[in-house]
């Protein structure tokens, strides 16, 4: 029994280390390559068929792409908001060897800020070259 158990614990053993050293390390270091220049889009601005994709999503928090064969558009949207009087701050956009990032932050009223009671879907559509990374929303 004893030496059945030390062969049970041995296998064990084995099978954790062989386990533990086949998971493959992704490098989780991001190198940032270049700050991408972008323009803030208005909405009168922005394609006909961008402008539908935001509507039928703004009512909830959403993060989308669209391109077209010149520009890519990034977008986040908060989602719906009790009041008006919120903005929001690009705090960084840019490449890195294998995706763009891109980084908002939602900035809501001071107390001293005078806003509408009604309610308010913000969002921000940032327009910059086209490119075919993948984009990670941090």
């Amino acid at each position: 029994m004893k030496r059945f158990r030390t062969v049970t614990l041995l296998l064990t053993f084995i099978i954790a280390v062989v386990g533990l050293t086949a998971c493959k390390q992704e490098d989780t270091d991001v190198k940032k390559i270049k700050d991408l220049d972008f323009t803030v889009v208005e909405d009168a601005d922005l394609p006909g068929e961008l402008k539908e994709i935001i509507d039928e999503k703004k009512e909830e928090p959403f993060k989308l792409s669209y391109t077209n064969k010149d520009s890519l558009y990034i977008v986040i949207g908060y989602g719906k908001q009790d009041s008006g009087g919120y903005s929001i701050s690009v705090d960084d956009l840019y490449l890195t060897s294998n995706a763009i990032y891109f980084k908002t932050t939602l900035i809501g009223p001071s107390l001293e800020d005078v806003v509408s009671q009604g309610v308010s879907y913000p969002y921000i559509v940032v327009k910059t070259e086209f490119r075919e990374e993948r984009i990670v929303f941090e």
